[in-house]
């Protein structure tokens, strides 16, 4: 997502924000339901209700952050009838957003908008980009699992996945082995992956998918015949890289991806208890 793209996104859910009387900060469901891409209110209304589960099961009374209202809607024939509608807190459309589809780019940068208390773009922009480093850190690690078990059910055993990652790594990163790397952004302790850019995760993560597929489509066996294939797809994807003058080894480290984790984590715990509570007048 791009800064116009956030920018957008950022005008656009500023524009349909309420005040209450005591300062309390709210959105309205309806209005909520069509920007997050909801075409139908009977949809949407199963992720409010799943939102509300949340939110008592995270010991917060679902009233202070839920409130059932009617409004009036015109008719065709000049009439009006009553909706049903909902008052929302901060932390309540955090919930709605968080269970949404996280592809659609409407919903990821809800879960963003709502979780921060503030709306200066910049931060926005900062957990954004926090949220993409850790949803690619964990894609790889579901990869690396995944090749993992392929292989052990292939007779290669953990210190044989470990010489196979780091063959892979060297293939990557124009002949640095993992150690290297560790050495170039100071990392005594700890994996490779949680000080690699975006980018980097990115490219080993695919290379270990493409080295899943052709282990269980081809069926290949045996630790030399895997590790093989594991180095040629990296080559690959350094390859790549490489023809839009990017290398691997070349790139900065990012911060510790630990840091991120309990960044995000002390966002989302300050939200509920900052986001204000809707009073029953």
């Amino acid at each position: 997502m791009d800064r116009n793209q956030i920018s957008k996104l950022k005008r656009t859910f500023d524009d349909i924000a309420h005040t209450t009387e005591d300062g309390v900060e709210y959105w309205l469901a309806r209005d909520l339901q069509s920007i997050l891409g909801y075409a139908r209110w009977e949809n949407f209304t199963n992720a409010i209700e799943k939102a509300k589960t949340s939110c008592q099961t995270s010991g917060i009374p679902v009233g202070e952050c839920f409130r059932d209202i009617t409004k009036t809607s015109p008719m065709p024939n000049g009439g009006f009838k009553e909706i049903p509608d909902l008052m929302l807190t901060r932390y309540a459309c955090y919930l709605i957003a968080q269970n949404g589809d996280p592809t659609k780019s409407e919903v990821a940068f809800a879960q963003t908008y709502f979780a921060v208390q503030t709306r200066k773009q910049e931060v926005l922009e900062q957990r954004l980009a926090d949220l993409n480093r850790l949803q690619l850190r964990e894609q790889l690690r579901t990869a690396e699992k995944r090749l993992s078990q392929n292989i052990y059910e292939r007779g290669v055993d953990e210190k044989g996945f470990g010489r196979i990652r780091s063959k892979g790594d060297k293939a990557l990163f124009g002949g640095n082995t993992t150690e290297d790397m560790k050495r170039k952004y100071g990392i005594k302790s700890g994996p490779l992956a949680d000080r690699l850019p975006p980018v980097t995760v990115a490219a080993k993560s695919l290379a270990t998918e493409m080295t899943n597929l052709n282990i269980e489509e081809k069926d290949l066996q045996g630790e030399s015949t895997i590790t093989t294939e594991h180095v040629q797809n990296n080559k690959s994807v350094r390859a790549m890289l490489k023809q839009r003058g990017i290398r691997p080894e070349a790139l900065p480290p990012e911060e510790d991806i630990k840091k991120v984790e309990r960044r995000v984590k002390s966002e989302e715990k300050k939200l509920a208890s900052n986001a204000g509570k809707l009073s029953d007048t």
